[in-house]
């Protein structure tokens, strides 16, 4: 299934289902397959995500300098384990977005 983010101050993001509800879930703390940020609470929403990022890119830096260091991860349970793609690369197009909403003053709605 796929998630249409659709906004008047930009074009339209599509984004596979697990990807658009992690960052759903990031964003609103729920991932309601419809929804709508209001132009009010945009500027709260991009700093949650941009936190969450940052955060992501933390967690990855000092499981690199442990790794470098030669000392084991403590949890490698499949829920310890990163995604191999970055949060930062998934969240990217959805901050953009944000961000030119907010520029301009508008809502973000989106549906399945």
């Amino acid at each position: 299934m796929l998630f249409k983010f659709k906004s008047q101050a930009t074009s339209d993001l599509i984004m596979l289902e697990d990807d658009a509800r992690r960052l759903l879930k990031i964003m609103l703390g729920d991932d309601p397959v419809k929804g709508i940020v209001l132009a009010q609470n945009l500027a709260g929403v991009i700093a949650t995500l941009e936190a969450a990022v940052a955060q992501d890119e933390a967690t990855r830096q000092s499981r690199s300098e442990k790794a470098q260091a030669g000392v084991a991860p403590a949890d490698d349970t499949p829920e310890g384990q990163l995604d191999p793609v970055r949060l930062a690369q998934r969240a990217r197009p959805m901050i953009n977005m944000l961000e030119r909403c907010r520029a301009q003053d508008v809502d973000m709605v989106w549906g399945v």
